[in-house]
Protein backbone atom coordinates (compact mmCIF):
# COMPACT_ATOMS: atom_id res chain seq x y z
CA UNK A 1 0.00 0.00 0.00
CA UNK A 2 1.30 3.54 -1.07
CA UNK A 3 1.61 6.32 1.45
CA UNK A 4 0.02 9.36 1.08
CA UNK A 5 1.95 12.51 -0.54
CA UNK A 6 2.59 14.17 1.91
CA UNK A 7 3.25 18.02 -0.11
CA UNK A 8 1.26 20.38 -2.26
CA UNK A 9 1.93 18.99 -6.11
CA UNK A 10 1.02 22.21 -7.57
CA UNK A 11 3.23 23.74 -5.36
CA UNK A 12 5.95 21.16 -6.59
CA UNK A 13 5.09 21.48 -10.37
CA UNK A 14 5.32 25.29 -10.14
CA UNK A 15 9.09 25.19 -8.31
CA UNK A 16 9.68 22.61 -10.99
CA UNK A 17 8.20 24.70 -13.92
CA UNK A 18 10.19 27.51 -13.23
CA UNK A 19 13.06 25.69 -12.76
CA UNK A 20 12.98 24.11 -15.84
CA UNK A 21 12.05 27.25 -17.60
CA UNK A 22 15.44 28.83 -15.67
CA UNK A 23 17.27 26.23 -16.70
CA UNK A 24 16.08 23.77 -19.19
CA UNK A 25 15.95 20.40 -19.74
CA UNK A 26 19.53 19.25 -20.38
CA UNK A 27 21.49 21.05 -17.99
CA UNK A 28 18.93 21.07 -14.95
CA UNK A 29 20.49 18.71 -12.17
CA UNK A 30 18.06 16.85 -9.60
CA UNK A 31 20.01 18.84 -6.87
CA UNK A 32 18.33 21.60 -8.44
CA UNK A 33 14.91 20.31 -8.80
CA UNK A 34 15.46 18.73 -4.63
CA UNK A 35 15.70 23.48 -4.00
CA UNK A 36 13.03 23.99 -6.13
CA UNK A 37 10.70 21.74 -5.52
CA UNK A 38 11.30 20.84 -2.10
CA UNK A 39 11.49 17.01 -2.49
CA UNK A 40 14.04 14.72 -1.93
CA UNK A 41 15.61 12.67 -4.88
CA UNK A 42 13.87 10.12 -3.77
CA UNK A 43 10.62 11.54 -3.53
CA UNK A 44 10.67 12.82 -7.11
CA UNK A 45 11.79 8.90 -8.50
CA UNK A 46 8.82 7.56 -6.36
CA UNK A 47 6.57 10.26 -7.60
CA UNK A 48 7.14 10.91 -11.21
CA UNK A 49 9.27 7.88 -12.48
CA UNK A 50 12.71 10.24 -13.02
CA UNK A 51 13.73 14.14 -14.47
CA UNK A 52 11.38 12.79 -17.56
CA UNK A 53 8.57 12.43 -15.83
CA UNK A 54 8.49 15.32 -13.39
CA UNK A 55 9.57 17.52 -17.04
CA UNK A 56 6.14 16.26 -18.45
CA UNK A 57 3.59 16.89 -15.66
CA UNK A 58 5.35 20.52 -15.26
CA UNK A 59 5.28 21.22 -18.82
CA UNK A 60 1.30 19.94 -18.04
CA UNK A 61 0.83 22.60 -15.46
CA UNK A 62 2.39 25.19 -17.18
CA UNK A 63 -0.32 24.47 -20.13
CA UNK A 64 -2.93 25.57 -17.38
CA UNK A 65 -1.37 27.49 -14.58
CA UNK A 66 0.37 29.39 -17.21
CA UNK A 67 -0.99 29.45 -20.95
CA UNK A 68 -4.14 29.10 -19.92
CA UNK A 69 -4.64 31.29 -17.50
CA UNK A 70 -2.38 33.98 -19.25
CA UNK A 71 -5.34 34.13 -22.34
CA UNK A 72 -8.02 34.11 -20.27
CA UNK A 73 -6.73 36.92 -18.28
CA UNK A 74 -5.84 38.89 -21.42
CA UNK A 75 -7.64 37.75 -24.17
CA UNK A 76 -10.48 36.10 -23.25
CA UNK A 77 -13.85 36.24 -25.69
CA UNK A 78 -15.15 39.39 -23.96
CA UNK A 79 -11.89 41.49 -24.10
CA UNK A 80 -11.74 41.32 -27.70
CA UNK A 81 -8.78 42.84 -29.82
CA UNK A 82 -7.46 45.17 -27.39
CA UNK A 83 -6.94 41.62 -25.01
CA UNK A 84 -4.92 40.09 -27.94
CA UNK A 85 -2.73 43.29 -27.87
CA UNK A 86 -2.79 43.09 -23.91
CA UNK A 87 -2.03 39.22 -24.15
CA UNK A 88 1.07 40.42 -26.22
CA UNK A 89 2.13 43.06 -24.25
CA UNK A 90 2.40 40.64 -21.13
CA UNK A 91 4.96 39.20 -22.82
CA UNK A 92 7.02 41.81 -21.82
CA UNK A 93 6.11 41.95 -17.99
CA UNK A 94 7.85 38.66 -16.24
CA UNK A 95 5.84 38.35 -12.76
CA UNK A 96 9.40 38.23 -11.19
CA UNK A 97 10.85 41.00 -13.35
CA UNK A 98 13.82 38.08 -14.94
CA UNK A 99 13.66 37.29 -18.76
CA UNK A 100 13.18 33.50 -18.82
CA UNK A 101 11.45 32.92 -21.42
CA UNK A 102 8.33 30.64 -21.80
CA UNK A 103 8.32 26.80 -20.79
CA UNK A 104 6.90 25.66 -24.20
CA UNK A 105 9.35 28.26 -26.33
CA UNK A 106 12.65 27.03 -24.09
CA UNK A 107 11.08 23.52 -24.81
CA UNK A 108 10.09 23.97 -28.72
CA UNK A 109 14.16 24.89 -29.31
CA UNK A 110 15.43 22.24 -26.71
CA UNK A 111 13.72 19.36 -27.79
CA UNK A 112 12.66 20.48 -31.67
CA UNK A 113 9.74 17.74 -32.05
CA UNK A 114 10.88 14.94 -30.28
CA UNK A 115 12.59 14.45 -27.05
CA UNK A 116 11.46 14.41 -23.41
CA UNK A 117 8.07 15.91 -24.85
CA UNK A 118 5.37 13.12 -26.17
CA UNK A 119 4.87 13.91 -29.73
CA UNK A 120 2.06 15.96 -29.52
CA UNK A 121 2.57 18.04 -26.25
CA UNK A 122 4.32 20.88 -28.37
CA UNK A 123 0.98 21.01 -30.97
CA UNK A 124 -0.98 20.88 -28.25
CA UNK A 125 0.22 23.98 -26.34
CA UNK A 126 0.54 25.64 -29.88
CA UNK A 127 -2.91 24.63 -30.74
CA UNK A 128 -4.24 26.03 -27.65
CA UNK A 129 -3.02 29.83 -28.46
CA UNK A 130 -3.77 29.64 -32.05
CA UNK A 131 -7.80 28.51 -31.30
CA UNK A 132 -7.97 31.24 -28.74
CA UNK A 133 -6.04 34.07 -31.57
CA UNK A 134 -8.22 32.36 -33.95
CA UNK A 135 -11.59 32.90 -31.91
CA UNK A 136 -10.95 36.91 -31.68
CA UNK A 137 -10.15 37.34 -35.01
CA UNK A 138 -13.23 36.12 -35.68
CA UNK A 139 -14.79 37.88 -33.62
CA UNK A 140 -13.50 40.71 -34.45
CA UNK A 141 -14.21 40.07 -38.17
CA UNK A 142 -17.48 39.68 -37.62
CA UNK A 143 -17.82 43.24 -36.02
CA UNK A 144 -16.41 44.37 -39.29
CA UNK A 145 -13.11 45.62 -37.09
CA UNK A 146 -10.67 43.67 -39.16
CA UNK A 147 -10.36 43.93 -42.97
CA UNK A 148 -13.13 41.83 -44.58
CA UNK A 149 -10.58 39.85 -47.06
CA UNK A 150 -8.46 38.73 -43.55
CA UNK A 151 -8.55 34.80 -42.99
CA UNK A 152 -8.62 34.22 -39.44
CA UNK A 153 -7.07 31.10 -39.42
CA UNK A 154 -3.55 32.00 -41.47
CA UNK A 155 -3.74 35.42 -39.74
CA UNK A 156 -3.36 33.36 -35.85
CA UNK A 157 -0.80 31.31 -37.04
CA UNK A 158 0.98 34.02 -37.98
CA UNK A 159 0.37 35.62 -34.97
CA UNK A 160 1.42 32.35 -32.85
CA UNK A 161 4.73 32.69 -35.18
CA UNK A 162 5.28 36.51 -33.90
CA UNK A 163 4.21 35.64 -29.99
CA UNK A 164 7.09 32.85 -30.16
CA UNK A 165 9.47 35.19 -31.86
CA UNK A 166 8.70 37.86 -28.83
CA UNK A 167 9.76 35.15 -26.37
CA UNK A 168 12.34 34.14 -27.90
CA UNK A 169 13.53 38.16 -27.32
CA UNK A 170 12.67 38.53 -24.24
CA UNK A 171 14.76 35.88 -23.19
CA UNK A 172 17.43 36.82 -24.97
CA UNK A 173 17.23 40.24 -23.29
CA UNK A 174 16.08 42.42 -26.64
CA UNK A 175 14.97 46.11 -25.83
CA UNK A 176 11.53 45.87 -24.57
CA UNK A 177 10.28 49.26 -25.63
CA UNK A 178 11.37 48.11 -29.16
CA UNK A 179 9.42 44.77 -28.69
CA UNK A 180 6.52 46.78 -27.42
CA UNK A 181 7.18 49.21 -30.66
CA UNK A 182 6.88 45.85 -32.50
CA UNK A 183 3.87 44.88 -30.99
CA UNK A 184 1.73 48.13 -31.52
CA UNK A 185 2.96 48.29 -35.51
CA UNK A 186 1.66 44.66 -35.69
CA UNK A 187 -1.86 45.02 -34.18
CA UNK A 188 -2.20 48.73 -35.83
CA UNK A 189 -1.63 47.26 -38.75
CA UNK A 190 -3.78 44.15 -38.69
CA UNK A 191 -6.89 46.48 -37.44
CA UNK A 192 -5.77 48.93 -40.52
CA UNK A 193 -4.90 51.90 -38.99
Amino acid sequence: MSRPRAFDEHDVLGGAMHAFRRTGYSTISIRTLEEATGLSAGSIYNTYGDKAGLFKASFAHYLTEVLQRRIASHAGPDKGLAGVRALFQSLLREPDGASHGCLITNSAIEFGSGGMLPADALAEAFEILRAALQDRLEDAKKEKLLPQGLNPAIAALKLVAFYQGLLVLVRAGYDKRKLKQAIDLEFNTLEGK
